[in-house]
């Protein structure tokens, strides 16, 4: 009954909720903004201090989230509909989920943040080793972009697997404590309780990837044929011979750059962080104080890759990258702005719970609808100030390239997706034969000779982000829907032909009308709906790189 007192001495209507999370947030929110700069301070520096100093942190924060007492509380809110006020009811919610994956044994809870620490520590400084010497994955990238002898390619993507094979073990050991620990809050595995407390099912999901592994099996083997050919006969041996370490990439997640025009060489002369810098500023969302506080050069002991971070959900936004001046680390800061761009602009209003994205895919999306500006030959005209006889000559393998990027990602979303999934399942089975026997089955590799090993752990996203993928695949497909609804009804076109959106305000003010400032005030598919008029679809995704 509205106003009566819960077991737990807490009232039982909306001014005892919101109480309730006044007192939660004066105790998280500083603990968040901790935990923040540690993780940047970990993860730029890879000071072992750093990590611990963040693992304890996390490990406090976690600990607020069991709290038994708490969950009950937020039980009884939810079933009694307590919260008729929008903004507390979702508040409401996303704590609720936030409490229920956490209601797990002490003990338990403090093995899997140490060990947690501890994989992504040893992840974060690793450096692979060619001939006694370190290589970086920078490094690892350019020579698989341009090196031509083919064993020393072999040897690089070797390198680039090391780590995989370094913390293999732990991870295991860390899938089945966080299974142990999915279990005693009544899921059958980590996976499982992932995807549902992140608003979602693995019945929807499920759906999504089947239908687009059904749209992409025939224009994929066709392209992956043509691609084959170009580059077995760049290294003079026959397509049925070549192997992983043929590919650009250490995964085969992006296209290699083989066609009759060298992207990099239209990027080399150019500063990638000013032209993301110059763009951003252009359509209205300036990012100079986030490029400020940001980390943008490799060095030793550094984190290898990149992300967006919001450190406190107050305005502190940087990104961490390696740059070099590439079409790979264009589409990277573009992309990595991204997702800072939407922590940026939320409406500083909004309550300090809902001051997030609506939903992880929904950050990528943001991210992906300007990372893909890199090979978008409209912008790339405006942005490096190229001839209209330059922009023909790269126009047609630009496009080329945009569209096998795309159904290429399907590929390896596929992989991703169907391995954790698996993985999480099942641990103690054969994972490196699984492994290959995705990688065959999707992107149609060939595995390399002998005993398979864990070199798929020197995948990030399992150490960093563990069930996190297939919000990548949302996102490429919201981006589309965004791109659609621009085009069609913000920009009143026809079609997307010279589209770059250079210069054009209307993009970034739609952008923080409908999408960022609105942050977590709406549930994920509300929020799209709200944004384009129809909740998520892969018509627009299908309609742009696959039909």
């Amino acid at each position: 009954m509205a106003g009566s007192l819960t077991g737990y001495g807490r009232q039982l209507d909306e001014a005892g909720v919101r109480e309730f999370i006044d007192k939660h947030v004066a105790q998280v929110a500083p603990l968040t903004g901790k935990a923040g700069l540690l993780y940047w301070e970990a993860t730029t520096t890879g000071d072992p201090a750093k990590y611990k100093q963040y693992n304890d942190t996390q490990l406090r924060i976690r600990r607020i989230y069991s709290d038994a007492g708490d969950f009950a509380y937020l039980k009884t809110v939810r079933r009694a509909a307590v919260a008729s006020d929008p903004l507390l009811k979702r508040q409401v919610d996303r704590l609720y989920y936030a409490y229920l994956q956490n209601q797990i044994e002490p003990g338990l809870l403090r093995d899997i943040v140490a060990l947690d620490g501890e994989i992504q520590e040893e992840y974060g400084s690793f450096r692979g080793t060619v001939d006694g010497r370190t290589v970086t994955m920078s490094d690892v990238y350019a020579s698989m972009t341009t090196e031509t002898d083919v064993h020393r390619r072999e040897l690089m993507y070797r390198a680039s697997k090391q780590v995989g094979q370094a913390i293999v073990g732990d991870l295991i050991a860390m899938v089945r404590l966080r299974n142990a620990a999915a279990r005693q809050v009544g899921f059958d595995n980590f996976h499982t309780m992932t995807v549902v407390t992140g608003e979602q099912s693995t019945e929807q999901l499920d759906a999504i990837f089947a239908e687009l592994r059904e749209l992409t099996n025939e224009p994929f083997a066709k392209m992956k044929g043509e691609l084959d050919a170009v580059l077995a006969k760049g290294y003079g041996i026959e397509p049925g011979d070549l192997m992983p370490w043929h590919y650009h990439d250490p995964f085969f997640q992006r296209t290699p750059l083989v066609y009759e025009c060298d992207l990099d060489a239209c990027y080399a002369d150019h500063d990638v962080k000013v032209l993301a810098q110059e763009y951003y500023a252009g359509i209205g969302l300036p990012v100079d104080d986030i490029l400020a506080r940001s980390d943008l050069y490799d060095r030793p002991g550094k984190y290898p890759h990149a992300y967006g971070h919001d450190v406190d959900r107050r305005g502190d936004v940087r990104i961490l990258c390696n740059l070099q001046n590439t079409e790979r680390w264009a589409e990277t800061i573009l992309h990595e702005l991204g997702h800072a761009v939407y922590s940026k602009y939320h409406d500083r209003s909004l309550p300090w719970l809902l001051r997030e994205p609506a939903h992880s895919f929904t950050t990528e999306a943001v991210a992906m609808f300007f990372g893909r500006l890199s090979r978008n030959p409209a912008w790339m005209q405006r942005m490096l100030g190229l001839t209209g006889a330059q922009r023909a000559e790269i126009e047609e393998v630009t496009v080329r390239y945009l569209r096998f990027q795309q159904v290429l990602f399907v590929r390896w979303a596929l992989v991703m997706y169907e391995f954790e999934k698996a993985m999480y399942a099942d641990p103690d089975q054969d994972l490196n034969t699984l492994w290959w026997d995705l990688v065959e089955k999707h992107q149609y590799l060939r595995r390399p000779p002998g005993p398979p090993d864990g070199g798929w752990a020197s995948k990030l996203h399992f150490v960093v982000a563990p069930c996190y993928y297939h919000n990548y695949m949302l996102g490429e497909l919201l981006a589309s829907q965004w791109h659609h609804y621009i085009v069609a009804e913000i920009l009143k076109l026809d079609s997307d032909k010279d589209v770059s959106y250079v210069g054009d305000r209307r993009v970034g003010r739609y952008l923080r009308e409908r999408v960022l400032g609105p942050a977590a005030r709406y549930e994920w598919n509300e929020m799209i709906e709200r944004a384009t008029g129809e909740p998520l679809t892969a018509r627009y995704f299908v309609e742009q790189f696959i039909q």
